[in-house]
């Protein structure tokens, strides 16, 4: 049996602490790393004297605790000993003050009594600030609106006196209540003691204002109208900025404004004739450009020069006018100005009126010479188209000169009256070629060609139309022109139909000579066939005497209407020659077909026919045909025989209107011709085989239907 040894119960601890016991935490290595600084010898020895060891250790690290902490322990006794002092000192004071307190209470109320009454003076300071500067005129300002050079310092003196013054009639107008004011915020904490002293002090300071307000107006408008007559001195004159601000200021005084706009107006005027006559008679500087009179000789560029002259001249005094009296429109104005400015429309249509009147008074002086130098080009007797230019020129610059100036003025009234007088020398020569060419009207040609004087006429009328169309006006704005063609062409048509009159009087006359000087001795022994032809052919000589005079209109109103459709202001006119040219056109193709009928011995046979069918179309028994004297089977087959003779041709040929000059009217004659004819013929056909009538073999009568004539005219 083994023998077993038992522990004792506090070993048997320890050791279990001692195992359980963990080398590696924080605490164990760090008694392990400081016992390893003084712990050197590991004998038995040391190790039994571990623990006195580590005692002393200890010892010796308190000790030098001790020896550190001596310096910190003598400096927190001084500490201690200077704290006390001053808690001594404190004490003393302490009882000081209070032992003083009672002496110094009066002294305190005193301060806080005389810290009010400077607040109060203070404020009143602040009003009294305030009132002279709303209410006076520093010396400054008094000296600036006394000074002979007036500079802008003037202008803000009279601003300040025109707020005094409007400040002051507030002020008595309110009784001082007002607070909206900025002058009188102050003022109202005090209305009650200062009530009856500032409603003087108004009436006396508005007084003064208005004395300081009336001298520095009359002194700005004797200033303005020296600097106006300066103006005056020059041709093209620069309006600096503080003339500007003047006559804004001048504009509160409406009398003044005037007196200023008179001066403006009178040396202006003046300056303008000068320039005027000079423009005309020596030219620009240097002969450059050249004296506007040296054209005289060309009417038309001497009457544009001096009209482009006053129409530049007009433009730079209209700028220069509203950059006097009305700078408003021209330049943005400052803070200073702005005040003397109201928008108002009853001030802005009188300022329109104001300039105008000052724009009409200055070129007032440049009507007489400028009127006697036009009604003079006027009186040379310048050509038709010359006048009619001078009519145009004068037109369009009436219109642009009287949106820029006005159509009562002055200017505008004269240019209307020369417009006038070159329409009306315009219109004069018009009429006395008119009236020359009416009295010796010229021979129809033999080809029935239009005159010379139409072709003449017709050119003129181009180059016055071309004219009209070069007008740089808005259609809504140019005269009116069928007056002016009228003028022209009217008696150029007139003059054809006198010639036309004439013609056909004469070939009237050569025919009833030869009408007398023909023998019918021989008309007995002829066929009836032949003594038809015969009588026939001395009515269609008669009758034909009138186609050459209608051809010969057809062909001038030909020649002066096709250069006409061409341009818009004629349009109206051409077509109305349109008309005349269809009616002579209907007359001639009708006579025409009373001349063939005629020669067939069917013209007076066509009233029966037509009264024929129209009976019975009304339902009675109209009386046959065939049993009436002008319409017997007899004289009706000699007749178409006749009528085919000229349509086949075996007779003398329908008439082709050869001396009509215009291919479309020829053709469109020849057709007409053909088509009446054919009517005609349709009808003495539908009456011969209408069995009413009582035709017999009406078949072998009418040989040829309709159609077939139809087709033998070409229709």
């Amino acid at each position: 049996m083994g023998t077993t040894t038992t522990l004792a119960p506090g070993l048997s601890r320890k050791l279990k602490k001692v195992l359980e016991s963990r080398l590696d935490s924080p605490e164990i290595l760090s008694s392990l790393n400081t016992l390893s600084s003084f712990y050197s010898d590991n004998s038995p020895h040391s190790r039994r004297n571990l623990r006195s060891t580590i005692e002393k250790r200890s010892l010796q690290i308190n000790h030098e605790f001790v020896a550190a902490s001596d310096a910190a322990e003598k400096a927190l006794d001084q500490v201690e000993a200077e704290v006390n002092a001053l808690a001594d000192c404190c004490d003393r004071i302490a009882k000081a003050l209070n032992s003083c307190s009672s002496t110094t209470g009066d002294i305190i109320s005193t301060t806080e009594r005389l810290k009010q009454e400077l607040d109060v003076t203070t404020q009143r300071q602040e009003i009294v600030s305030c009132f002279l500067r709303d209410y006076q005129l520093s010396n400054e300002e008094i000296n600036a609106l006394k000074e002979e050079e007036l500079s802008e310092n003037f202008f803000k003196a009279l601003s300040h006196v025109q707020e005094i013054h409007a400040n002051c009639k507030v002020l008595l107008r309110t009784h001082h209540q007002d607070q909206s004011v900025k002058s009188y915020s102050v003022l109202f904490a005090f209305k009650s003691h200062l009530r009856g002293p500032l409603q003087r002090a108004g009436l006396e300071l508005m007084d003064m204002m208005a004395m300081y307000q009336e001298g520095a107006y009359e002194r700005l408008c004797r200033w303005v109208q020296a600097e106006c007559r300066r103006l005056g001195d020059t041709d093209n004159p620069e309006v600096n900025e503080l003339l500007k601000t003047a006559v804004r200021c001048l504009k509160e005084r409406p009398v003044l404004f005037k007196y200023c706009a008179e001066e403006v107006a009178n040396m202006r005027h003046n300056a303008l004739f000068r320039r005027f006559i000079s423009a005309l008679t020596r030219g620009g500087p240097g002969g450059l450009p050249r004296p506007i009179e040296v054209h005289a000789h060309d009417p038309l560029r001497y009457v544009g020069d001096m009209l482009a002259w006053l129409h530049q001249a007009l433009a730079s005094e209209r700028e220069l006018v509203h950059a006097l009296l009305d700078p408003d429109t021209v330049v943005d104005t400052g803070a200073t100005a702005r005040q003397f400015v109201k928008n108002s429309e009853n001030e802005l249509g009188k300022l329109e009126s104001d300039l105008t009147f000052v724009l009409d008074r200055i070129f007032e002086g440049v009507c007489r010479p400028f009127k006697a130098r036009v009604e003079q080009v006027l009186q040379s007797q310048p050509s038709l188209i010359v006048s009619y230019k001078l009519s145009n020129q004068l037109e369009f610059y009436s219109y642009t000169i009287s949106d820029l100036l006005g159509k009562e003025t002055a200017l505008c009234q004269t240019i209307y009256t020369l417009k006038d007088a070159a329409q009306k020398t315009f219109f004069g020569i018009l009429k006395s070629r008119g009236e020359k060419l009416l009295r010796y009207p010229p021979l129809v040609a033999v080809d029935l060609s239009p005159p010379t004087a139409v072709r003449e006429g017709v050119s003129v009328m181009l180059e016055i139309v071309e004219t009209y169309d070069s007008i740089m006006l808005p259609p809504s704005k140019k005269p009116e022109f069928d007056p002016v063609i009228s003028a022209l062409l009217d008696p150029i048509i007139q003059m054809c139909e006198q010639a036309a009159e004439a013609h056909k009087s004469k070939g009237m006359g050569h025919s009833s000579r030869r009408g007398r000087m023909s023998s019918d001795v021989n008309q007995l022994n002829k066929s009836s066939v032949e003594a038809i032809l015969t009588n026939s052919n001395s009515v269609s000589v008669s009758q034909s005497i009138e186609t050459p005079s209608k051809i010969f209109l057809i062909n001038c109103l030909c020649a002066i209407q096709q250069p006409l459709i061409e341009y818009e202001a004629a349009s109206k006119y051409a077509k109305s020659l349109g008309d005349m040219i269809g009616s002579h056109m209907s007359v001639l193709v009708n006579k025409e077909v009373e001349t063939v009928l005629t020669k067939c011995n069917l013209w007076n046979k066509m009233p029966f026919f037509r009264k024929a069918f129209k009976e019975a179309s009304d339902g009675t028994t109209p009386r046959p045909l065939a049993e009436m004297e002008e319409t017997s089977p007899g004289l009706l087959s000699e007749s178409l025989k006749v009528f085919f003779g000229l349509i086949l041709g075996t007779e003398n040929s329908l008439p082709e209107f050869e001396q009509m000059q215009v291919p479309k009217l020829r053709s469109e004659a020849c057709i007409n011709l053909a088509k009446s004819l054919a009517e005609a013929y349709e009808l003495v056909y539908d009456a011969i085989m209408d069995p009413t009538n009582s035709y017999p073999d009406p078949k072998s009568l009418a040989r040829h239907p309709p159609d077939q004539i139809r087709t033998i005219l070409g229709i």
